[in-house]
């Protein structure tokens, strides 16, 4: 019997992008890196310890904008050629580097690698969060979800009908993809304020999480600190982050990704080859983008000069981090438990793009992690939240203080001087929204469906992505472009609406161009 668990978190979310109107979108790239470096890696690490018997347990947030993706038929089609395309391209490299045997044994690994993505996408018939499902039903991967667009919640003014909007259209949108309601789900950036928690409850939404702060601030102070969930006063769980585990592995530079046998994630032959050579495998219009193929090691993070990546040595590492990972975790399970009169759990929430786009070699660390739990030890059991909600239903009751995962801890990351100018526009276009749905309750026809988009074109502006973005300073003229176009697109439907002068044709352009959320119903604004 174990003395205390350990409960991996990966939070799966990208910004929805889809842009039928073009025949090859760069950002639609953002979607097909993940696929290939993170998702169906991942997808094949859980089929890797189902085959071989191995009792893991990890919990995955789909956000409703990666799950809508995900079964895009266009999207899909896209991600298939792209893939098609890589392949070609790493063919192309094993002729290449022929007479270098360092770099063509990197060419084959990426071929071979890329091949099996291939047959792991067409085994699941192109349907990756179905494969994911499941795995669910085996009881090994808990699927839960995320605020609709990832809207993040202590900057929405408040607005709590746009609020609960935005967390029951992502618990109806995740019935409608996985066959049951999410048993929990991840606020954007951990993003919470007092209140949320009667949201959740309503949506039947069983736990969420908070940043490590959230629940050390809580009131009253949690006797157990962050090392067992609290109930907020409507019965909703709120477990907390762990930061020494956390820190071991997101940080770059203190933790395992920097170090320097891993792969350089900013070495990419789309950018090192010449481009004549190079063009037909990156954007049409020449602009260089990550292919994939990297060849280099981190080797130092203060010099230009890098070594030749050697996998070999890059799994080793892993291993050898996998197993101080473990190590880490049954020092502190050991002492905690002296002190509390319950397991501990330790909560470890990742990006899930962290393992395999980030750092290539973290899928294979999750699977030693899982091996070694199993084989190696028996200080520490993996678990689901709800499982551990199983097995102790009796919880200290606090309400969780306002707290975000994101830079210094609250809300300065998605607002700062590079992107307050949008929310004086979210706010008053969420305000329009209630509006529309409380004037027009019987609405059917062209009408309903112009009140059914114009939610959706609330949803995508309010999505935290952008923010984010022109925060980071990477792709902002897009963040920008996207945050206007749907404010622009909202204002000019809500002019129709009341003018009663909805252009059918106009209409269904922007029905096609952004599809999300097809079942959506107006009617969720009116209360």
């Amino acid at each position: 019997m174990a003395r205390g668990y350990l409960a991996i978190v990966l939070h799966a979310h990208l910004p929805f992008v889809r842009h039928p109107e073009h025949e090859d979108f760069l950002e639609e790239r953002w979607l097909f890196e993940a696929l290939t470096e993170t998702y169906i890696p991942l997808l094949q690490v859980y089929q890797n310890l189902l085959r071989d018997g191995v009792d893991f347990r990890i919990t995955m947030s789909f956000s409703p904008p990666l799950t809508a993706m995900l079964r895009d038929p266009l999207l899909m089609q896209r991600y298939a050629k792209y893939l098609d395309r890589t392949i070609e391209l790493a063919n192309l490299e094993m002729g290449r580097t022929r007479n270098e045997q360092t770099f063509n044994r990197l060419a084959c690994m990426y071929h071979d690698r890329l091949s099996s993505i291939r047959d792991t996408y067409r085994n699941c018939q192109g349907n990756v969060s179905a494969a994911f499902a499941a795995i669910e039903r085996m009881g090994m991967l808990e699927i839960i979800t995320c605020t609709a667009t990832h809207q993040f919640f202590p900057l929405a003014d408040r607005n709590w009908t746009t609020m609960r909007a935005q967390v029951q259209i992502a618990a109806d949108h995740h019935e409608h993809h996985f066959g049951k309601r999410a048993p929990g789900m991840w606020l954007a950036e951990c993003g919470y304020v007092s209140g949320i928690e009667e949201l959740l409850r309503e949506a039947g939404i069983r736990y969420f999480f908070v940043d490590t702060h959230g629940l050390l601030f809580a009131e009253p102070r949690p006797l157990y600190g962050i090392f067992s969930p609290t109930f907020c006063p409507t019965g909703v769980a709120a477990f907390a982050r762990d930061p020494e585990s956390s820190k071991q592995v997101w940080s770059a530079q203190e933790g395992y990704p920097g170090d320097p046998v891993y792969r350089e994630f900013y070495r990419d032959i789309g950018f090192d080859l010449p481009l004549s050579y190079i063009r037909p495998y990156i954007h049409p219009d020449g602009i260089r983008v990550q292919t994939g193929l990297k060849y280099y090691r981190i080797t130092s993070r203060n010099s230009e000069y890098k070594e030749p990546y050697d996998p070999g040595l890059a799994e080793s590492k892993a291993a050898e981090h996998a197993a101080n990972f473990l190590f880490n975790r049954e020092r502190q399970i050991e002492y905690l438990c002296e002190r509390m009169d319950r397991k501990p759990i330790i909560v470890a929430p990742y990006d899930a793009e962290l393992f395999g786009h980030w750092w290539y070699e973290g899928p294979h660390f999750l699977e030693l992690l899982f091996r070694k739990m199993q084989y190696d030890q028996a200080t520490v059991s993996p678990i689901l939240p709800s499982e551990y909600l199983n097995e102790y239903p009796t919880n200290q009751v606090a309400r969780p203080a306002t707290s975000s995962w994101g830079y210094k801890g609250y809300g300065e990351v998605w607002l700062d001087q590079s992107n307050h100018w949008i929310y004086p526009h979210l706010h008053k276009i969420a305000e329009r929204m209630i509006k529309l749905a409380q004037q027009y309750p019987h609405a059917d026809g062209l009408l309903r469906r112009a009140l059914n988009q114009a939610v959706r074109e609330l949803l995508l502006a309010q999505a935290s992505d952008w923010a984010f973005i022109m925060k980071t300073g990477t792709s902002v003229e897009y963040a920008s472009k996207r945050t206007e176009t749907h404010i622009n697109c909202f204002n000019d439907l809500y002019e129709a609406i009341t003018k009663g002068a909805i252009n059918e044709d106009w209409l269904k352009e922007i029905e096609e161009r952004d599809n999300i959320f097809p079942f959506v119903d107006y009617h969720v604004y009116a209360t």
